[in-house]
Formats: C-alpha cells, structure tokens, sequence
C-alpha cells in the first residue's frame, strides 16, 4: 500500500509563492465516491474523518528547477512558502509536488493563481452563501451532508451568474480573470466535494482556506461549527498578501459573517468595495441590519438580500459588473 498525496490549489503575489497539502497513511480505503446514495454515501463521508495522517513525511515541491524539501505536520499538513523566481506568468499555473515510497516517486500536480496587480478579488463563505447547508439546524446540516450526494446538495438560484460576471468583471472577455477565495468552517476534509460541486455548477475556480483536517468520528458531528477566528484571519492575510487588490466580501447571516466582514473593513478601510450577505431566515437581523449600516457609513457598498437577482441588480446598480 502506498501514502496518499493531495494537493490543494495554492497562491501566489510578485514576490512569494504558497501551496499546500496533505499526505495520508497508506490505506486500503476507496477514495470518496461522489456518486454514491444515501447510505454508501453516509459510508463514505464518515471515512473522510476517519482519515489517518502522516506526520513528519518529506515532501518535495518541484520550482523554477529546483526540487525544494520539507516535511508534513504532525497532522499530516504541508505548506510551501518559498520566495518566487523570476519569469512567471499570471492566472493560473500548475506545480508539482512529490513524495517517495519504497524509493518510488509519487508526484502529483496541483495549481496555483496569480492575479495581475489591480484586478479584483472575491472571497467568499460557502455554506448558506451559494450552498444549501441549514446550517441555523445542525440536525438537519449533517442529515444532508450525510445522505446527499454531490448531485443531490442544491445551490441558491442565480448564484452562478452572478459568481460568474464577478469572476470576469472589468474584462472585455467571459472568461475568469478575476481572483476567488472560498474561506469556510470547514474541514479539509471536505475540500474535494467542495471542489466537485464547484466544478459541476460552473462556479469560478477559487482557493479554498478551511479548517484544520479532523480525523475522528466525534469530529464529524461538529463539523463546520465552533470557532470562526481561522477566518477572520485567513481573509486578513488575503488582504495582506495582496495588498493591491480590490475586494468584494460575500457571506451571510447564519452564523458570524457579517461581524467579520466588519472587523475587516475597519482594518483594511480602503481594499473592500462591497459586502454581500445573504438572508438565511425569514426576517432580516437586527444585528446584521446594524452591521450593514455601519460598513456604508465607512463607504463600503453594502447588500443584505434573500435572493440572488437582488445581488445582481446591486453589482450592476454600483458597476461591478455589467
């Protein structure tokens, strides 16, 4: 048996280049299988927290003819942040990174971004914000996250056109120009659905920045909940990392979001044109509503909406996109 490698996509500025993975234990465990119902599925979601990492595995990253060295976390994580070499191009770009069993070579490509200095950045929430979670019902999140298969979990209407024009705003092409983060409560465990139900509903390709990786049962039942500080501070280095670009927040009003986006914006008064948050209840809340008041009184162009047409005609209302 061999050790598994997964890559995540990474990142990179003028100046630094960022990607990270895992490496799992050897395990005669089926890969998750996204088309499995109900109960395989139910199967297959439990044993991706199930998982077992390797700590302290060499990795080597393969970058401007040069095979750097490093070596996993005790849970199994790596992180490459190496200066960047000369001569690399912008948008999209593979990198390759190794392990070594029984003196055989398992590489495996991944991809990173690099936007051109003053496009526009997006990052956004993905539970409640483009995908139907519940999460305001725990019961209810984990029943669908555990008999709902890729194809069955559903998305808000009109979240794809909009995400889409986002992802060419500014551009005379349709094509995605612009740079996505996806920052969410979740565990790195979930990182391949979240990529598969991005990919099958033609949302902009985006790094995802999530929770650590869990590794136990009784990790699953809270998954997605408790502290939300790791994305505070994931959306602040963003910012930090790419200073020069402008920003939309998107996120919505089940759990911290909006008081998020605040802290944000206070610190960073001049990176974010606009915040969007959505509507998950009935009612609009009172806090939210405060928030949202606050952010424009800072200049920042603000949205509190239940559905996505109303998203849209704001982004075209301020011009974010046509």
């Amino acid at each position: 048996m061999k050790p598994v490698l997964k890559l995540y996509r990474g990142y990179a500025n003028e100046q630094e280049l960022i990607v990270m993975g895992h490496v799992f234990k050897p395990t005669t465990k089926e890969d998750y299988d996204f088309q499995k119902r109900k109960f395989q599925n139910a199967k297959s979601v439990i044993r991706m927290f199930r998982i077992k990492t390797h700590g302290n595995a060499d990795v080597y990253l393969e970058h401007n003819g040069e095979k750097i060295h490093t070596r996993t976390l005790d849970d199994g994580y790596f992180k490459f942040c190496i200066p960047l070499g000369p001569s690399l191009g912008y948008g999209w770009i593979d990198y390759k990174v190794s392990i070594f069993h029984n003196q055989e070579a398992l590489v495996v490509k991944g991809s990173f971004i690099r936007p051109h200095e003053g496009n526009l950045g997006f990052i956004s929430d993905i539970d409640d914000t483009f995908l139907v979670s519940h999460t305001r019902n725990p019961f209810k999140k984990l029943y669908i996250l555990l008999f709902k298969n890729v194809n069955d979990r559903k998305l808000f209407d009109n979240v794809v056109p909009h995400y889409q024009a986002l992802s060419s705003s500014g551009h005379n092409i349709k094509e995605e120009q612009n740079a996505f983060f996806y920052v969410s409560s979740s565990e790195w465990n979930l990182y391949r659905f979240i990529v598969q139900f991005t990919e099958l509903h033609q949302l902009p390709r985006g790094v995802l920045l999530l929770k650590d990786i869990k590794t136990s049962l009784t990790d699953f039942f809270i998954t997605g909940r408790g502290d939300h500080n790791h994305k505070f501070e994931k959306i602040k280095h963003i910012l930090e990392f790419y200073p020069n670009l402008r920003y939309t927040l998107l996120g919505d009003d089940a759990q911290a979001d909006p008081y998020l986006y605040e802290n944000i914006c206070k610190i960073f008064p001049v990176n974010v044109q606009a915040v969007y948050i959505r509507q998950t209840g009935k009612h609009k809340k009172e806090k939210a509503i405060a928030v949202m008041n606050n952010l424009a009184a800072l200049n920042v162009a603000v949205c509190y909406f239940s559905d996505s047409n109303e998203a849209i005609a704001h982004s075209k209302k301020i011009g974010l996109i046509v």
